[in-house]
């Protein structure tokens, strides 16, 4: 059997994915400030870039080409299903969208839109009434909106990894840090020693595992 539906140049598709993706999270960040554009352009670029290998052009496909056929000759190595490289180099023979990296990429990106959404609610509540949001995912992390935009990267690559958005993601989480820096330092001049004993209890991006979250300062 064989497939006679194009695996790539569909750029129709592309931009459908990545318009559906990008307008999806900004309905649950919605950027504001400056910062806010910064980070929320950094990511709409990682999905652009993804869904342009995966649906347009697979250039990781055609750089490994050499590597990849000689290795795995029995592979078809320009079908769509090959994009999904984490389940063809360990050798699921089966459909790679069932596939155990693909799973677990649901887990993650649905997470992270998860996090991101009811992170935003807890945040804007606290802007209404100009206090510091330290309730829902903030008694867990100080940063949890940056913290999902790298669970649902992390899960992209995990369903469809490139080269290009390997390079972009280390890239990317550094930039979230730096920015989470950034509000740090405003959040301290805003609110003073409320905020410093909040940074002492709880963690920036990685949660404690084990222990229940801490009661808001007063």
């Amino acid at each position: 059997m064989t497939e006679t539906a194009p695996a790539y140049g569909l750029w129709f598709l592309v931009v459908v994915n990545s318009a559906i993706f990008i307008l999806f999270a900004f309905s649950f960040f919605k950027p504001k400030t400056a910062r806010d554009w910064r980070s929320f352009g950094a990511f709409s670029a990682f999905l652009v870039a993804l869904f342009t290998e995966m649906y347009g052009f697979p250039l990781t496909i055609y750089l490994l080409s050499g590597w990849l056929q000689s290795r795995f000759p029995g592979v078809d190595w320009l079908s769509h299903d090959a994009g999904h490289l984490l389940e063809m180099l360990f050798g699921w023979e089966a459909n790679p969208h069932l596939g155990p990296f693909h799973l677990l990429s649901f887990a993650f990106v649905g997470g992270g839109f998860v996090l991101i959404s009811t992170a935003w609610k807890v945040l804007y509540e606290a802007q209404r009434r100009r206090t510091l949001a330290t309730s829902g995912a903030y008694a867990h992390v100080r940063h949890p909106q940056y913290v999902g935009f790298i669970l649902v990267m992390f899960g992209f690559l995990l369903q469809w990894p490139t080269l290009l958005t390997l390079a972009m993601f280390p890239v990317l989480v550094v930039m979230y840090v730096r920015l989470a820096r950034g509000e740090e330092r405003a959040a301290l001049v805003a609110f003073g020693e409320s905020y410093r004993r909040y940074a002492a209890h709880v963690p920036g991006f990685v949660p404690r595992l084990g222990r229940p979250p801490r009661r808001k300062p007063s």
